[in-house]
């Protein structure tokens, strides 16, 4: 597979200014040069030139900018060549029709870094993040992507691995010479390295919910009795009239969704229906699609009305949700002093809509933002790799108390070594490769 000679659209679908073909492999100058007006296998490396793609029989397909990447040299390692056409969907696939007729295969998903992970242009980590890096929709996430981009992940990785190593030599030389009597450490010494160890992938393990958080965004659940204002809410943090608005209860029928940011971060945003007592199947199903949507929600956002008592229903909502965040409405009406604490608004006026967006990222963040300079886990395969390998050294510690013979340390040592192995890729199948790199683009 990876001697085929590879290409693909690497810009999005659509109409635009130009697209690009890309094509990677040993045969890429020579089909290049069967299709192009001029002689590709002269150029030098990185040099761009203008000239005509042509058809089989010899017909101008498309005036193109066409880019040069010697072997070595490129994104992929392999010789490149990147043709720049004109951006219309048709002709775009017009160019790529030819190159393949020229001899390419068409390019799986993510096979391009596929292939630069192979010849160790970038790690297995590294890999990862280019994709992290296109879907990244704030900044933090656009940061910790383009850290783990850059190799600060790996390189963290990498010194556990050698602390690991250190200490796995130790004791594998006391296994090979017992006789001997080598003693390079103490116990206590190689159990002060072993917590050392422990901590620091302990800490990098704390950050995935950050991670997580930053690139899949947090679901927020609106819900509340009928009438009390869910729906203008709705409307008032879009900034759009998205969900009907009548004085008539129960309008809201189905779960309403749209994505927004708040304060930069990602969120997505449930309206439901509104909960009350009904026979009505309809109503009835939309209100127990409301109490799903709120138990699998990050946070519960509970809209009461300030300007009436409250109902029994809204005290069980109270009760069956104690975290979640309470939200005042109808605070330009005359109103009675709140039972429970929490943010007053007007979704009218839009009155005291900054400050529930304050709450709610803090709510979200645990009053604190992840720090920009910390390298932060984004994936859950790194994420569960970090937990095995802390798990491999809590036998080993335990081992140590309770006088396991080393080779039974050594052992444990070296599955830790292997779990971090599978986050810069030297210790994966090609059945785990195809799975991460088939959730790549097209194209990358």
């Amino acid at each position: 597979m990876y001697d085929e000679t590879i290409a693909a659209i690497a810009t999005p679908p659509g109409e635009g200014a130009i697209s690009i073909v890309r094509i990677s492999g040993k045969k890429s100058f020579d089909i290049a040069s069967a299709i192009f007006s001029g002689h590709v296998e002269t150029y030098a490396s990185h040099t761009a030139h203008f000239g005509k793609i042509f058809s089989k029989d010899g017909a101008v397909i498309d005036e193109v900018l066409l880019l040069v990447m010697h072997e070595g040299k490129s994104y992929t390692g392999e010789a490149s060549v990147e043709i720049n056409c004109h951006g219309g969907s048709f002709i775009t696939q017009k160019v790529l029709a030819r190159v393949l007729e020229a001899g390419a295969r068409a390019a799986r998903p993510g096979e391009f870094s596929l292939r630069a992970f192979k010849n160790n242009r970038i790690d297995l980590a590294q890999a990862e993040a280019v994709q992290e890096l296109i879907h990244a929709k704030n900044e933090l996430a656009l940061k910790a992507a383009s850290d783990q981009l850059q190799g600060r992940l790996s390189i963290l990785v990498k010194e556990m691995q050698l602390s690991i190593t250190d200490i796995t030599a130790i004791i594998e030389a006391w296994v090979d010479y017992p006789e001997e009597g080598l003693e390079f450490a103490t116990n206590e010494e190689i159990l002060d390295m072993l917590h050392e160890t422990k901590k620091k992938l302990e800490n990098l393990s704390k950050t995935f919910h950050d991670g997580a958080t930053l690139n899949r965004g947090s679901t927020l659940c609106l819900i509340g009795a009928p009438n009390v204002g869910k729906s203008s809410l709705m409307n008032a943090l879009l900034d759009q009239e998205r969900a009907i608005v009548t004085d008539i209860p129960g309008t809201t029928r189905d779960l309403l969704h749209e994505d927004l940011f708040i304060e930069g971060m990602p969120f997505r945003l449930l309206d439901t229906a509104g909960i009350r007592k009904t026979h009505e199947i309809i109503e009835k199903e939309g209100i127990e699609r409301s109490k799903k949507a709120a138990r699998g929600a990050d946070l519960v956002l509970i809209l009461l009305d300030i300007s009436r008592p409250l109902t029994e229903e809204e005290k069980l909502l109270l009760e069956t949700y104690p975290n979640a965040l309470i939200i005042w409405n109808k605070v330009d009406l005359s109103y009675e002093t709140p039972l429970f604490p929490g943010i007053k608004i007007s979704a009218k006026s839009r009155k005291g809509l900054s400050e529930l967006k304050k709450e709610i990222v803090n709510r979200i963040w645990k009053n604190r933002l992840p720090d920009k300079e910390l390298i932060i886990l984004t994936k859950e395969r790194h994420f569960l790799a970090v937990n095995e390998a802390i798990n491999c050294i809590d036998a080993v510690i335990l081992g140590f108390h309770q006088n396991i013979s080393p080779e039974f340390l050594a052992f444990d040592l070296r599955l830790a070594l292997k779990a971090l192995a599978e986050i810069i890729g030297t210790n994966v199948t090609e059945d785990i490769l195809g799975a991460i790199f088939a959730k790549f683009c097209v194209g990358k």
